[in-house]
């Protein structure tokens, strides 16, 4: 069976439950503090070993993450390749509001020291029908989607969230590439005309000539394009109560279909169905889908 090679973030989570998001000059009471295993790289890879396909994760925490390279394998993520070094971990503060949406401040900690071996480490352990997946909260992803090209990996990358850096990457050898609204828009250098997503997925399509094109649009469902024109796909009617995970719930089902072989099709629905049941818990980590409860609401339609 391929697997899944996550050179991805690990985080500490702070989640605080707020009436609503706190403005400039003020402060809001929390009603709740709870603290969860999290970052986008650890999201995802728990995702799709939930979705029970081979996961190899490869990254760095601090002393203070200890728990979060237990956490990867407690789910049967082979953490083999990820380093406990000096520093602290990356961390985030995660505002959630009474409707479900979240506010985040994220610091990157330990994602960001990954040295040169760990980059050829990862790469080194992508066969010819394994994924490599990446996200923006690593440092040298210059180094990582040069390397990954050379070796002829198969490249899926998760532009998030974006800060800058994206403007620069050459994304020549990506072969999925998954954006939300936001990192769409920067990655494209325009938005999108009355909802009219055409032209910015003609535009990820000229910085990314080789990749299928995943754009997430929340409760509006998805656009997809593999160069052969633009298909939508509706999203799972469900009562949000954390969004926090989502989009890594989505992600990590959609590379566990792949990776089994099934159509883009069908992984888009199995993605779509993760993404709607992680937003219906609270917490990250904690609230990312079992793959039976998945694919009950993509035969379904109903939580």
């Amino acid at each position: 069976m391929p697997k899944l090679v996550n050179l991805g973030s690990l985080c500490i989570d702070h989640v605080y439950q707020v009436p609503a998001f706190t403005g400039p000059g003020e402060t809001v009471s929390s009603a709740t503090h709870e603290v969860f295993p999290g970052g986008k790289g650890l999201n995802q890879s728990i995702a799709a070993a939930r979705a029970g396909v081979d996961v190899v994760h490869v990254g760095c925490v601090g002393e203070d993450g200890r728990w979060l390279r237990d956490a990867l394998a407690a789910e049967g993520v082979d953490v083999s390749g990820l380093r406990v070094v000096e520093g602290a971990s990356g961390h985030a503060v995660i505002q959630v509001n009474e409707v479900g949406e979240n506010a985040i401040v994220i610091f990157g900690g330990t994602n960001r020291t990954l040295v040169e071996d760990d980059i050829r480490a990862a790469v080194g352990r992508v066969a010819s029908d394994d994924w490599l997946m990446l996200q923006n909260e690593i440092n040298d992803l210059d180094l990582v989607l040069s390397l990954a090209e050379k070796s002829g990996c198969r490249v899926a990358f998760n532009v998030a969230p974006v800060d800058g850096r994206e403007a620069r990457y050459d994304l020549a050898g990506v072969g999925l590439l998954i954006v939300n609204e936001i990192e769409a828009s920067a990655l494209a250098g325009t938005d999108a005309a009355d909802d009219d997503w055409s032209a910015v997925m003609a535009a990820l399509a000229k910085r990314a000539p080789k990749a299928a094109v995943v754009l997430t649009l929340g409760s509006g469902g998805l656009v997809y394009s593999d160069g052969s024109g633009l298909a939508t796909l509706p999203a799972y009617a469900v009562s949000a109560i954390d969004e926090t995970a989502a989009g890594d719930a989505f992600i990590g089902y959609l590379m566990a279909s792949l990776i089994r072989g099934e159509s883009m099709e069908d992984a888009l629905r199995m993605g779509s169905a993760a993404g709607a049941l992680a937003v219906t818990r609270a917490g990250a980590a904690s609230s990312l889908p079992e793959l039976a409860d998945v694919r009950l609401l993509v035969q379904t339609g109903e939580v």
